[in-house]
């Protein structure tokens, strides 16, 4: 059985080795947990989001950096972006990435991601995966501004089963350096997503890869949602390699795309705006990358739909 928590832990301690090149900071709280700040009081840097992505992929996922290019009525231009190759998507990104856990404790609130979600597995998706982990050491990946404290490294603790000193807690918020490319390399993971959303059995997905712009760093985190949405839905760009039935496929693969959705089309600050900012508002089948691509090792067939969105891009990423 693969543990992902053990993999991610190896990269923690990695992080922390080598946190002043990486512009982080770590230390351990009274009860022997240990945080690693990756941006609420350091600036962070590019390799410390590839770790910290990498970790919240349970460390079956390799992220690299490269460069996308676009044409729109503006003319050429070009963003940076992450590429990620996944293997055991279900696990990788399902399990472990996905932000489905949210920890909430007095004031404190975060959306946690990582591999201590498949040590907890309390969410009704683990009923889908056949997967939980069970190893001697939780690592759980936060998103948000403030960082946490012992109440909130006993309850996460608790629930992933350990001693808080046998945990490890990532902190980075939206509107940061790692932010962005921890959102941007969640794109094959996006689409995994959506998968479970339309009904397919993601355990039929055997390797992953996408690409995705990094959202440029914005000025607040509200302002910075909006941008890392905006650069998975617009363009982002996925390909599963799966074992299914091409029928499934071909009547599959147009949903998959966020241009399946009702609210696609406009930036994602404004859609959250016009909801009043309540997430749950917005129609679910939005969140998914801009193309996407299903090679089915069945037949060999290939089938994709979608398409990337320059002008709206270049309205989220190169505003001033």
């Amino acid at each position: 059985m693969i543990s992902i928590n053990q993999r991610a832990a190896a990269i923690a301690e990695k992080m922390i080795a080598d946190s002043e090149a990486l512009g982080i900071s770590s230390g351990k709280l009274s009860n022997g947990a240990v945080v690693i700040d990756a941006g609420v009081h350091v600036p962070g840097s590019l390799q410390a989001g590839k770790l910290f992505a990498e970790a919240c992929l349970g460390g079956l996922g390799e992220v690299t950096f490269t460069r996308l290019d676009y044409e729109d009525v503006g003319g050429c231009f070009w963003l940076p972006a992450v590429s990620v190759s996944v293997s055991h998507p279900h696990i990788a990104c399902m399990a472990s990435q996905y932000a489905g856990w949210a920890v909430k404790r007095d004031k404190f609130f975060a959306m946690g991601s990582g591999p201590a979600r498949a040590a907890y597995a309390g969410e009704e998706l683990f009923k889908k995966l056949d997967y939980q982990d069970r190893a001697d050491v939780a690592v759980l990946l936060l998103e948000g501004r403030k960082l946490p404290n012992e109440q909130v490294a006993d309850y996460v603790a608790e629930k992933s089963g350990l001693a808080p000193d046998r945990l490890i807690l990532l902190m980075a918020p939206t509107a940061s350096i790692v932010g962005s490319v921890q959102i941007a390399a969640r794109v094959v993971e996006t689409g995994m997503h959506k998968l479970v959303e339309l009904g397919f059995d993601v355990r039929k997905v055997m390797a992953g890869y996408g690409t995705c712009p990094l959202p440029t760093v914005a000025v607040d985190d509200l302002r910075a949602i909006g941008r890392t949405n905006d650069a998975v839905l617009y363009g982002g760009q996925s390909h599963y390699t799966v074992k299914a039935e091409d029928d499934e496929l071909a009547e599959l693969i147009e949903k998959v795309p966020s241009s399946w959705s009702k609210d696609y089309g406009q930036p994602f600050y404004d859609l959250f705006q016009r909801y009043g900012g309540d997430f749950y508002k917005i129609d679910p089948l939005l969140f998914s990358p801009a193309q996407a691509s299903i090679n089915n090792l069945t037949s060999g067939r290939t089938f994709a739909a979608g398409q990337a969105n320059p002008a709206l891009l270049r309205t989220s990423m190169l505003a001033s």
